[in-house]
């Protein structure tokens, strides 16, 4: 089992998720985040003031797969994620000890 975790572009999120719901991926968490890489933020002006923004809004999605789906899965997340521009985001692939599933106590496979 393993975690795919993928930081994205907010406006992607949607095509991302149609496109993990093409291949049978049915259960994520998504959260907003704000970060930043190499974009290193950008200046603004507001109210004839300028000041740097760090943090960039992001979007945070994980979900939990079988092993054998990473290929498949990281490839449609950078296909529906791309733009090809900077700051299109990554993707992090970990492995996965145990899963539970509270209500039922099923485990690991049974549980995803």
């Amino acid at each position: 089992m393993k975690r795919i975790e993928a930081i994205i572009k907010p406006f992607k999120l949607e095509d991302v998720k149609d496109a993990l719901a093409e291949i049978g991926i049915d259960g994520m968490t998504v959260s907003e985040v704000k970060g930043y890489g190499r974009q290193k933020g950008h200046s603004e002006l507001y109210r004839g003031a300028e000041y740097v923004v760090d943090f960039l809004p992001k979007i945070k999605m994980e979900m939990i797969i079988a092993g054998d789906m990473v290929e498949q899965v990281t490839a449609t997340i950078v296909e529906a994620a791309r733009t090809g521009k900077i700051g299109d985001g990554k993707i992090f692939v970990s492995d996965i000890e145990k899963i539970i599933r509270i209500r039922t106590g099923e485990t690991d496979e049974e549980a995803i």
